[in-house]
Formats: C-alpha cells, structure tokens, sequence
C-alpha cells in the first residue's frame, strides 16, 4: 500500500481517482488546489503525487517549481491535464515530473503509470547516496536536440544544423521539420508525422496506433481529424 495524494481541483476527476487507486489497495490523499497540497506535502511527504496543471490558485507547473526549489520533491510527480501543450508537458519533465497523463485518462494506462511511480520511489530509496557518474555524450557534428517521450520510452535525437530544416529519422523514413516555422505550426506538424508514423506502422488499425500512443481512441480521432491526417489513404498507401 502507497500514499498517494491527488491534487485536482475538479470534484469528480479526484473522487474518480481515489476511488479506482482506493480499490488498489493504496491510501489517498484529496486536495483542491495548491494551497491544499502545500499543507499535505508540509505533513510529510507521500509516496506520489497526481498533480493537475491548470487550477484556479496556482498551475501545477508553477507549484512543481516550488518544491523543486525548496528541495521538498523528493517524491515522483505524475502531471495530468485535458489542455496541456506538448511545451507545458515537456518543460514539467524538464523540472522533475515522472510522467505527463492526458485526460481523460484510460484506466490501464493511470494503473501503469502509477506502478512505474511507486518503483521508481523504491528504488530511489533503496540507491545508495552518491553523486551519479557522468555519462559522456555520444559525439556529433551538429548540436542535438532530444524529443521526449511521454509514454516512458527512450528520446530520439534529431540532428539540427541552425536556420534549415531538421531531418527526423524514423525507422528508415526521413522527415524534415524546419525549426523557422512558428511554434504552433512546428508542433502541429511534429504531431501529424508521429501519428501518420505510427498509422504506417499499423496498417491504419486505429485500435492499434491508440494502444501505441496512450490516448483514447475518441481523443484519437479528433486529433487527426484537427491535424488533417487520414488513415484509410496511410492504409491503402502501405498495402
């Protein structure tokens, strides 16, 4: 059993939580909005936390800040949002965040990355106190930029020459993305080679490519129908 504090600031997205993790076994901590989980991480710190981006007092990035700043995130923070950019999802790994869950939130995949969580808290109980030895990076000509991944995997490295376009390489099949384009657009477009990757990869099996992304398979459609992808012509064209 885990103690688990959720923070969301709607009512039925943390009853819904503690009732699927309560089942679980694990004990659940409920709090509002920020100022409710300043006072819960105070008690003591728990052995996770769900924490939503976007409440009323203060965002969750905002508040993964402060603990990271007052050295209180000693635990593994799960980000949770239904309006979250990839930029918001990214820069919260960047501060510390384990994972990024996107609502609404598919069961088996909440149950995982809660189960990650609590083996990452053991093993960082169980590592011995001492500094990590650097790892030297690989040498490449040009800068490099790493992508993460939110789905645990590791991040793939695209090669970046400043001002022209960036070639992102996926299993064979070359990709250029220019990092000129505003950022909407340079996301828009990253977001419609992933999927039309991975709808390749799948034979356009919507239920396929939904287990492969993590998202919902309604989420899914109006993602590519919002990015202009097609799958029954990404079928056809790989038959």
């Amino acid at each position: 059993m885990a103690n688990i504090l959720v923070v969301d600031d709607e009512m039925g997205i943390r009853e819904l939580l503690s009732e699927i993790l309560g089942d679980e076994g694990h004990a659940i901590q409920l709090a509002e909005n920020a100022q409710q989980a300043r006072e819960a991480r105070a008690a003591g710190a728990p052995d996770l936390v769900l924490l939503d981006i976007w409440m009323p007092d203060t965002d969750g990035v905002t508040l993964l800040k402060e603990w990271q700043r007052d050295g209180l995130l000693t635990m593994p923070v799960i980000m949770m949002s239904g309006h979250a950019t990839i930029d918001t999802a990214v820069e919260a790994t960047r501060i510390g965040a384990l994972n990024f869950l996107e609502k609404p939130i598919a069961l088996q995949k909440l149950l995982k990355a809660v189960q990650q969580g609590l083996t990452r808290a053991q093993e960082t109980a169980r590592a011995p106190a001492a500094a990590p030895r650097p790892v030297a990076p690989a040498p490449v000509e040009e800068s490099s930029h790493l992508v993460p991944s939110f789905g645990g995997s590791a991040p793939q490295q695209m090669m970046v020459r400043p001002g022209i376009a960036a070639p992102v390489q996926a299993e064979g099949h070359g990709y250029n993305l220019s990092f000129d384009l505003p950022l909407r657009e340079a996301r828009d477009a990253f977001e419609r080679m992933y999927f039309e990757h991975h709808l390749g990869r799948e034979g356009g099996s919507m239920t396929r490519v939904a287990e492969k992304t993590g998202l919902e398979r309604t989420h899914l459609y109006r993602k590519l129908k919002q990015l202009g992808v097609e799958p029954g012509k990404l079928a056809k064209k790989n038959l």
